[in-house]
């Protein structure tokens, strides 16, 4: 123990040298720019820096990323709350919620909230991260397509069964979602499915274009048919233009919530290919089946903005430790940061804390300098950005379609995917229209791909055995919690009748 402090107090050091401290610093900012533009993804803002690191050496540029990957998973909680745009996949609970209290006139206790889950997440993360490390990712290393499935899964069930008033209108929302992810060329076989000779669709449809419409556009869409019947964007008039952080008695009132969200985001994030957004899809759906307030859920309460984004940035420190440790991303983002590693002549790995113990300390401890760095930038920008409020919400309104279609089109630099995320607006508008929940499509077609292939990788590999989903030790737990989550809508109507 007094080792690893010994190590971690090398890291510090070296962490705020100037080079790497201002590196850290760009890091932020980039990370927070791309995660609040509509059509960015945290991924492809990682993947767009990793050229400028070529000339870098190894610990600042393993710096650069790490603090993009972590301010990632906040940035967007800017323009979900306050627009209903979700920047990111990892966002779209987030807005359930947030943008519900956000219309109730209280947009800067929303995003005190997401401050406070963001700061409170990164740090349990980054502890668990220095002492747990390696006997976890250890633990993690037995899971397999199987239990990646199960997982997948229950994100699934326990969203769907958050769906609203009626279980059908949303289990019909999801299997739409799912059946868009099937669209264009199969993976594992190079069949096209579902694009009738139409060019466009045989590369598929990018779930991007369904988030971004179905929410943003829709939103337009929607208040366009209302004629604009609020003065403001979100707030409502007279909303304080300040920054709301949580009182101690509501952060205790949160604990629970806090200690579950921020265990979900760890262990998902463990798990090799899962990442925050499944992490943030759990942690509301946990908090919507074992909630103390689970029946107020979606209304605006704390507890629902708390448990994504706390569970989103937990799986930061997640995700590093299969990476540092044995060498496996726990996400996309830190796929990005494993081909950073190799382009140095590094391989993550056992062997990485011997031959490279002062990066791996460094990155330590630059979570912890990037998580503080994260929350005092944004402290700040969320003063600026309630400010907007005070618009009126047609011109806000008109922004919001810019920046949609200019996300959809920097995505691929595709024209046609201005058609489609238009044809999502539409979709979204007749989802609010007649009362279906636009958050299980847009579920079903971020992770039906990641389903798909976790079911033909488990099928290959067991020689078409579904069972297995059961046999095994912890795929089996999984899938028995993705049931009880699916039938506990039905069980909770029949106590009550």
């Amino acid at each position: 123990m007094l080792e690893t402090l010994t190590h971690l107090a090398g890291g510090f050091a070296d962490v705020l040298q100037p080079v790497n401290l201002l590196v850290l610093a760009i890091g932020l900012v980039l990370g927070l720019l791309v995660a609040v533009l509509p059509g960015l993804t945290l991924v492809m803002g990682v993947v767009l820096a990793l050229p400028f690191t070529y000339r870098m050496e190894l610990t600042p540029a393993i710096i650069l990323l790490t603090a993009m990957y972590v301010s990632g998973t906040y940035g967007g909680a800017f323009t979900s709350i306050l627009f209903r745009i979700p920047g990111e996949p990892i966002d779209v609970p987030l807005l359930w919620d947030g943008y519900a209290m956000a219309r109730a006139g209280a947009p800067a206790k929303a995003l005190g909230w997401t401050l406070f889950g963001a700061l409170g997440g990164g740090l349990v993360a980054a502890l668990v991260l220095v002492l747990l490390s390696e006997p976890v990712a250890r633990l993690a290393l037995t899971f397999s397509a199987p239990e990646f499935l199960a997982i997948i899964l229950f994100g699934l069930t326990s969203v769907v069964s958050l769906g609203g008033g009626s279980v059908t209108n949303a289990l019909i929302s999801l299997f739409i979602g799912l059946l868009i992810a099937t669209v264009g060329t199969d993976e594992t076989y190079g069949a096209e499915r579902f694009a009738f000779g139409v060019r466009m669709l045989s590369d598929g449809i990018e779930y991007l274009l369904v988030m971004v419409g179905a929410y943003g556009l829709g939103e337009v869409f929607t208040r366009l048919e209302q004629g604009f019947r609020t003065q403001t964007a979100g707030a409502g008039k007279g909303a304080p233009i300040r920054t709301e952080l949580p009182r101690l008695k509501e952060l205790l009132a949160t604990k629970a919530t806090f200690i579950r969200s921020s265990l979900i985001g760890i262990l998902v994030g463990i798990i090799p290919g899962a990442g925050a957004t499944i992490a943030s899809f759990v942690s509301y759906g946990a908090e919507g089946q074992y909630g103390r307030r689970r029946k107020e859920l979606g209304s605006g309460i704390p507890e629902g903005i708390l448990a994504p984004q706390t569970a989103a940035t937990a799986s930061v420190g997640g995700a590093l430790i299969p990476l540092l440790t044995m060498g496996i991303p726990g996400s996309g983002a830190t796929a990005i940061i494993l081909a950073a590693f190799l382009l140095k002549g590094v391989q993550p790995g056992p062997q990485v804390f011997v031959s490279s113990g002062d990066t791996v300390y460094a990155i330590f401890a630059s979570l912890f300098v990037a998580v503080l760095g994260m929350c005092l930038l944004g402290y700040f920008a969320i003063k600026l950005l309630v400010r907007v409020l005070a618009f009126p919400e047609a011109v806000v309104s008109a922004f919001v379609v810019m920046f949609c279609f200019v996300g959809a089109f920097a995505a691929r630099n595709n024209l046609t995917d201005l058609y489609v995320i238009t044809a999502f607006g539409v979709i979204g508008y007749l989802f609010e229209r007649f009362r279906f929940p636009i958050a299980p499509m847009v579920l079903g077609s971020i992770l039906g791909p990641l389903a798909e292939n976790a079911f033909m990788t488990t099928m290959i590999s067991h020689d078409n055995d579904w069972t297995v989903l059961f046999t095994r030790p912890v795929a089996g737990v999984v899938m028995a919690l993705a049931i009880v989550a699916l039938a506990y809508p039905a069980l909770r109507r029949w106590r009550t009748r």
